[in-house]
C-alpha cells in the first residue's frame, strides 16, 4: 500500500488518506443499521479512545517532526511549534463560537455557536463535523511533509497517522449516526448525515497537503497547528463528553489505549 501510495502525486496521497478516513467514518455510522441505542459505557470508551488517538497523534507525527524540521534547518525550534500550536487551538475556538453545533447528550437549549433555528439532529452532526476538520488536515499536512522532504517525515508515519485517524473515527460515525435514530430519524438518514460528518476530511485533507507544498517555509507552522487544533478538540469536547456520565475509568482506559495504539503506530511504520 504505502509504495502505491508513494507513485502519486503528494496532493492525490492525501486525498486518497482521508478519503480512507471518510470510509472509516461512514462504516462506523453504518452501524445504525444493526443498533438503535449505544451503550453509554461502551460510547464513553469509544471517545475515549479516539482522544487518546489524537492526543498521541499531535505529538508523535505533528509536534515532533515539526520541531525537528526547525532544528535542522538551525532556527528556534519551539518558535514556530508555539506559533502554530496556539493558532490552530485560536481557530477551534473561533469555529466553535461560531458554527452552530450541539454535544452529545445534552438539551437543544445548550448548542453552542450562533443561535439558529435548525433541527436537533444537524446540530448534533456539525458537532462531529468540527472534530474532523482539524483531523483531515493533519494528515494533509503530513504527506505535504513527506513531500516536501522534511527529514522527519516518512511515507510509514503519514499512513499510520491515516490508520490511527481512520480508527477513531469509527466510533465516531456510530456516536453520530444512533443517536440520530434515536432522535426518530430513519435508519438511512442517520446513516447519511453520519457519513456527511466525515466529509469534510478530505477537503481539508487536500488543502492542506497543497499548502504546505506551496509555501514550505509554513510546514513546521503547520504541523503545528493541526496539533494545536486536534488537542483543541481533545481537551473542549472529547474528554468531557467521554467522563459526563461518570464512566471516568472506562473513558480513561479507552484514552490510554488510544494512545499506546497510536503509537504504536507510529514507531513501527514512521
Amino acid at each position: 500500500m504505502i509504495d502505491r501510495l508513494q507513485s502519486l502525486n503528494p496532493v492525490l496521497q492525501a486525498l486518497v488518506a482521508t478519503l480512507f478516513t471518510w470510509s472509516v467514518t461512514a462504516l462506523g455510522a453504518a452501524a445504525v443499521f444493526l443498533f438503535k441505542t449505544i451503550n453509554r459505557k461502551i460510547l464513553d470508551g469509544m471517545l475515549g479512545f479516539a482522544a487518546g488517538v489524537m492526543i498521541a497523534a499531535s505529538y508523535w507525527s505533528l509536534l515532533a517532526p515539526a520541531i525537528e524540521m526547525v532544528e535542522d534547518e538551525g532556527g528556534v525550534p519551539w518558535i514556530p511549534a508555539l506559533i502554530g500550536f496556539l493558532s490552530g487551538g485560536l481557530f477551534l475556538w473561533a469555529t466553535d463560537k461560531i458554527l452552530p453545533h450541539l454535544h452529545l447528550g445534552l438539551p437543544i437549549e445548550q448548542a453552542e455557536g450562533i443561535q439558529t433555528n435548525w433541527k436537533r439532529s444537524i446540530l448534533l452532526v456539525l458537532a462531529i463535523t468540527l472534530h474532523n476538520i482539524p483531523e483531515g488536515l493533519a494528515v494533509g499536512v503530513a504527506f505535504g511533509a513527506v513531500a516536501a522532504g522534511l527529514p522527519s517525515a516518512s511515507m510509514g508515519a503519514a499512513v499510520a497517522l491515516a490508520l490511527g485517524i481512520g480508527i477513531q473515527n469509527f466510533p465516531e460515525g456510530a456516536a453520530v449516526s444512533v443517536p440520530l435514530r434515536r432522535e426518530g430519524l430513519s435508519r438511512f438518514k442517520s446513516f447519511w448525515y453520519g457519513q456527511l460528518s466525515g466529509i469534510v476530511e478530505p477537503i481539508a485533507g487536500v488543502v492542506g497537503a497543497a499548502a504546505v507544498l506551496i509555501m514550505r517555509p509554513i510546514l513546521p507552522y503547520a504541523l503545528s497547528f493541526a496539533a494545536g487544533a486536534m488537542i483543541f478538540v481533545v481537551v473542549e469536547e472529547l474528554i468531557p463528553e467521554s467522563q459526563q456520565e461518570g464512566n471516568t475509568d472506562i473513558a480513561t482506559s479507552g484514552a490510554m489505549f488510544g494512545f499506546a495504539i497510536m503509537m504504536m503506530l507510529d514507531v513501527a511504520l514512521g
